[in-house]
């Protein structure tokens, strides 16, 4: 078995994965990826709440878990809250999975 690349987070991986591996946050994370492919930075977590048909106390608790796992970050803009992706846990992820497929 080939070690892991000296750069992979192990740690910060797991805990991604581990995030992530709710449908609910899953759905929320793909979402705010399929944003950021239309060059929108953020996403309002009522409209993640309307299209995962989920109430205000799970999407709390769902947004605590990603931004705890470092995936998202999350900003008040008046009233409204906006979350957007963290970049460098967006890369950690992609260099991970390009890894995986280039053996």
């Amino acid at each position: 078995m080939k070690s892991p690349a000296p750069e992979a987070d192990l740690p910060g991986l797991a805990l991604a994965f581990k995030a992530l591996s709710n449908p609910n946050r899953l759905a929320m994370y793909l979402e705010l990826l399929r944003h950021r492919e239309r060059s929108i930075k953020t996403c309002a977590l009522q409209d993640l709440m309307a299209l995962l048909d989920i109430g205000a106390p799970t999407m709390s608790h769902h947004t605590k878990e990603l931004v705890n796992a470092g995936l998202i970050e999350v900003e008040r803009q008046g009233k409204f809250m906006r979350c957007r992706l963290r970049e460098p846990a967006r890369q950690q992820l992609a260099r991970f999975f390009a890894a995986k497929t280039e053996r």
